[in-house]
């Protein structure tokens, strides 16, 4: 059976009792432990000031001290973020309070905290719940409403914006009007937080649950066209019925995201990103001819997915993964007629599996069809019994020593012998050299 994770900030709260300071379990673990979900971590809210956290615990990390927040690192790894209870004063950056009072009060610090759900506290000794701001009526209606005035709370941190939209679409939970409202009003606002904030909480938004919902609230608030311009714009632009009769490009990107939910375990970030992205070629190359086509919408889509993953400040790697599996989402058609050395080597790509989970989330939102995606699967499978080969048979100095001079031609003359070699018309190293004697004689070889 695995441990309580809620261990290691009972026993931080312990210790923080026995020096005479209350200490509460605060905020997201009460809210999901009253729930029945398991929550990610375990916080603790204090009337202990920050540098009295430091001295009682002997390993600590000042996350935010000047905000009160100290992490506590236990011996067995586990990590407790032991904040002090507080008020804010004024938001000036709309990110953080300009100063904090500290002071001892869980009423006063529960009224500066984001939603009602996550303003509530626990007393980790006997398992009441404190409740300040009606927190426990709004988990049981299953409704995100903001602290006090949803204005305010906007007004001092903008990214709760699309956190209440992360919070009820992946709870499942409805938005309160005011606060819904609230959010409307002041979405464009969401411009100006900072892009690694704005990335993770759309990341947590596509991959924990809710993603089709995350997107109709998006949409419905007003924050889909100023973090997302080139998903809005996928809006009202229609498709050929006979491959996509679900609708437009964005009820169709819909539905792909929706497939999120389905896959067995949570989606790889670049592949949920991929997916929401794959399509946003579409609006710029639209052409009405004998059918609605969209030509290049796969490449001029990748360079749309890969300025967006930048502006959203994904690394180079991330980047280049998901601009690669929007660019490479219509190879699929032809694969049963390719050349079996490209096949192959699409096949054994690393990222592979999100090709593959991508072009299933693709068909599943429209037409169904997986007679592709079955394709690739068998043959993946057939390559994958056959008896390993080394990846190169010849190399560089192999055709140095063959008489070739280092240059353009060694590509070429290597991708040729590879290509034989992965569809078996080569078997050995000296087949190999008599396949390149045969198509590319040295100087002084006679053709």
């Amino acid at each position: 059976m695995d441990a309580d994770p809620s261990v290691p900030a009972r026993e931080v709260a312990r210790r923080l009792r026995g020096k005479g300071r209350e200490a509460l379990l605060a905020g997201g673990c009460v809210r999901d432990r009253l729930l029945g979900r398991r929550p990610r971590d375990y916080d603790v809210a204090t009337a202990a000031r920050p540098e009295e956290v430091r001295a009682l615990f002997p390993r600590t990390v000042p996350v935010g001290e000047r905000f009160g927040c100290v992490q506590v690192l236990g011996e067995d790894g586990s990590k407790v973020e032991v904040t002090t209870f507080r008020s804010d004063g004024a938001y000036t950056d709309g990110r953080r309070p300009d100063a904090v009072a500290f002071g001892t009060d869980p009423a006063t610090d529960a009224r500066r905290r984001d939603f009602t759900v996550n303003a509530l506290f626990e007393d980790p000794a006997t398992g009441e719940v404190l409740d300040f701001v009606r927190g426990r009526a709004d988990l049981d209606a299953r409704v995100i409403r903001a602290v006090g005035d949803p204005g305010e709370r906007f007004d001092e941190d903008r990214l709760r914006m699309l956190r209440a939209v992360r919070f009820a679409a992946v709870l499942g939970w409805a938005l309160d009007p005011a606060t819904r409202a609230a959010i409307r009003e002041r979405a464009p606002l969401a411009a100006s937080v900072a892009a690694e904030r704005t990335r993770a909480e759309l990341g947590r938004m596509l991959t924990e649950g809710g993603a089709a919902r995350g997107l109709d609230l998006l949409r419905e608030t007003g924050l889909l066209p100023v973090l997302l311009p080139e998903v809005a714009l996928c809006a009202g632009v229609p498709q050929p019925p006979e491959f996509h009769p679900e609708g437009d490009v964005l009820v169709h990107t819909r539905l792909v995201v929706a497939g999120l939910d389905l896959l067995p375990a949570p989606a790889p970030e670049v592949l949920a990103f991929a997916a929401l992205f794959h399509d946003v070629g579409k609006p710029p190359t639209i052409r009405f001819a004998d059918r609605i086509r969209f030509d290049g919408h796969d490449r001029v889509g990748a360079g749309m997915a890969e300025k967006a993953c930048r502006r959203l400040r994904f690394s180079n790697a991330e980047t280049s993964a998901v601009a690669t599996l929007v660019e490479r989402h219509m190879i699929w058609r032809n694969l049963p007629h390719m050349r079996e050395a490209r096949l192959r080597r699409f096949l054994a790509d690393p990222l592979f599996p999100e090709h593959l989970a991508l072009h299933r989330l693709d068909c599943m939102g429209s037409h169904g069809d997986l007679a592709l995606h079955d394709f690739a699967v068998a043959a993946r499978e057939r390559f994958a019994a056959e008896p390993p080969r080394p990846p190169r048979v010849l190399t560089g100095d192999d055709l140095v020593a063959m008489g070739h001079r280092p240059g353009p031609r060694f590509a070429k003359i290597l991708r040729a012998v590879e290509d034989a070699w992965l569809e078996r018309r080569l078997s050995t190293p000296a087949e190999a050299r008599e396949f390149v004697r045969r198509r590319f004689p040295a100087e002084g070889e006679e053709e």
